[in-house]
């Protein structure tokens, strides 16, 4: 099972629910085929920013990207971030 948490109030606000669990369907996959996967669940409003390049998405809390590879019991956490280039090294690098 992989654990999904939404944060930030411009994603939560596409979401009923902040967390969600989920069963894989195979032993590993990316977090893009995750989240194409879960899209009745997490709204088309995430699966439009995530096409859009606008998610910040860490995996065990390491920085990752959209290709980073999933598996069972991995936590994905999902954050909106407005201006890629500049919030997401503003916000990962101390």
């Amino acid at each position: 099972m992989i654990t999904i948490r939404v944060y930030g109030q411009t994603l939560l606000s596409c979401v009923e629910d902040p967390e969600i669990q989920c069963e894989l369907d195979r032993p590993v996959l990316t977090v893009r085929d995750l989240l194409e996967a879960q899209a009745d669940r997490l709204g088309s409003n995430i699966l439009e920013f995530m096409r859009k390049s606008e998610l910040l998405v860490t995996v065990n809390q390491k920085v990752s990207t959209l290709e980073t590879k999933v598996k069972d019991g991995d936590v994905v956490k999902l954050t909106h971030q407005f201006h890629p280039q500049h919030d997401g090294a503003l916000w990962h690098n101390p």
